[in-house]
């Protein structure tokens, strides 16, 4: 599920959602990775909360900015701990 309501604009708020991610206060449950993807139908970026079968638990969009800027971000986690 993507939250159409919520786009991450800036690398600050991209950190805050990976570590609402890690420290579970978002009550995900069976988290096996992040990742930034495109979205098929639109071409939209958002970034991708997967459970272990890869299907997609929770979704923000980004704006393209992050999409370029934040994949290391992503990739290699938070640099503030929770």
């Amino acid at each position: 599920m993507i939250d159409d309501d919520k786009v991450i604009d800036n690398l600050d708020d991209l950190e805050a959602f990976l570590i609402s991610v890690e420290s579970g206060s978002l009550g995900l449950q069976n988290i096996a990775g992040v990742a930034m993807a495109t979205h098929n139908a639109s071409g939209r970026h958002f970034v991708a909360v997967l459970d272990d079968k890869n299907q997609l638990l929770l979704g923000r969009w980004v704006t393209e900015e992050v999409f370029q800027t934040g994949q290391d971000l992503v990739r290699n986690g938070p640099r503030r701990k929770h």
